[in-house]
């Protein structure tokens, strides 16, 4: 599934939210260029930390397009909304700006953590509607979940959880 694919039509989550669907493709274009080149630049050296980066603009879509789908309640909408807010943000627990594109492992790391409690509310195939990853999205999800301790740094991975407390 391609990034235009999916809910894209306007609702009262995206007026919200005030992240339009230009505003979110731009931002998914945007960090998809600069982790492919941060990742071409490291090569072998980037380890496993880069096929969770390359899920970055993909996680972001995804809680976007879900916060955008009327089939999914006004309660996860909150959440969804907080995570893409959470990716939007220059401040989070490893900013982008200190730490270049390995910044998102911690976005992807919370986006899997929503999308896990998501899943108690939302079919799993309107998730999968909206994933455009090449994983399954609960398969890489239960990767996220089981590898976010090596992924971040225990205490980011504290903030994050309690993120849901």
């Amino acid at each position: 599934m391609s990034p235009g694919n999916g809910a894209g039509k306007s609702s009262s989550a995206l007026a919200k939210s005030k992240v339009s669907r230009a505003d979110a493709f731009r931002f998914y274009d945007r960090i998809r260029v600069r982790i492919s080149r941060y990742l071409a630049e490291k090569g072998p050296a980037a380890g496993s930390a880069g096929e969770f980066l390359m899920a970055a603009p993909d996680m972001f879509i995804l809680l976007w397009r879900l916060a955008n789908d009327p089939r999914v309640a006004s309660k996860s909408k909150l959440l969804l909304g907080a995570g893409v807010a959470y990716f939007l943000s220059p401040l989070d627990l490893l900013p982008e700006f200190l730490f270049g594109p390995i910044g998102f492992l911690d976005d992807v790391v919370l986006g899997a953590f929503i999308v896990s409690r998501l899943l108690a509310d939302v079919d799993p195939e309107i998730v999968r509607e909206h994933w455009s990853g090449r994983e399954d999205i609960l398969a890489f999800v239960h990767r996220v979940m089981s590898s976010s301790d090596r992924l971040v740094n225990p205490r980011v991975l504290k903030g994050l959880k309690r993120f849901f407390d």
